[in-house]
């Protein structure tokens, strides 16, 4: 768990940054941006042959898939909330005297892009849980992953079978406990709960 919350700060840190750069400065999406979305299509897997090489088989290798399995999506989410900003708030706010800078990203767009950086961290969540059980398979340590390969190697069918539910359970728990009542609590705080039907 440990990994996964690691890599899944990284990835939310990361991929709402690049969100905002996308949003703000339209070079940087025409060509950064369609690498990301290209990025996004390679299964986080894919990368675990680089991360051994570069890491080896640590926690460190399982991190970096995890993490990269969320950031593009939390990328791509975060840009599309901050360009779907209508440009009153931000006018009204310089107006008010917020300026430009932190101050607008975290009192201004932060708050007025909710509704998809909430979509975004929920679907990036998946994406890392998924990343890490597929990065447990191969890297050392315990995990679900090393459980499902014990599985295999077994040929014990009972025993795949009870961690790809336990890996629903978990999964379904998280989002509808934590993420999902998350979102629900700042939409009210930040008045958008009309927003989303």
């Amino acid at each position: 768990m440990k990994r996964l919350l690691t890599a899944f700060v990284i990835s939310i840190s990361v991929g709402t940054v690049l969100g905002f750069l996308f949003a703000r400065y339209r070079w940087l999406d025409e060509t950064l941006g369609f690498l990301v979305v290209a990025l996004q299509t390679v299964p986080s897997i894919a990368w675990l042959p680089f991360a051994i090489i570069w890491f080896g088989l640590s926690d460190t290798s399982v991190i970096f898939i995890t993490a990269l399995g969320a950031t593009w999506t939390m990328a791509m989410a975060s840009r599309t909330g901050i360009i779907n900003i209508p440009p009153i708030y931000t006018k009204a706010a310089q107006t008010l005297g917020t300026g430009t800078g932190f101050r607008m990203f975290f009192q201004i767009m932060v708050p007025a892009s909710f509704p998809h950086l909430i979509t975004g961290v929920r679907v990036a969540w998946a994406f890392a849980w998924r990343a890490l059980v597929a990065g447990e398979l191969i890297a050392r340590g315990v995990g679900l992953g090393q459980n499902l390969q014990a599985g295999r190697d077994l040929g014990d069918t009972a025993l795949i079978l009870s961690v790809v539910f336990i890996i629903g359970i978990l999964g379904t728990i998280s989002d509808h406990f934590c993420f999902k009542k998350l979102e629900e609590r700042i939409l009210v705080r930040y008045g958008l709960a009309g927003v989303k039907k």
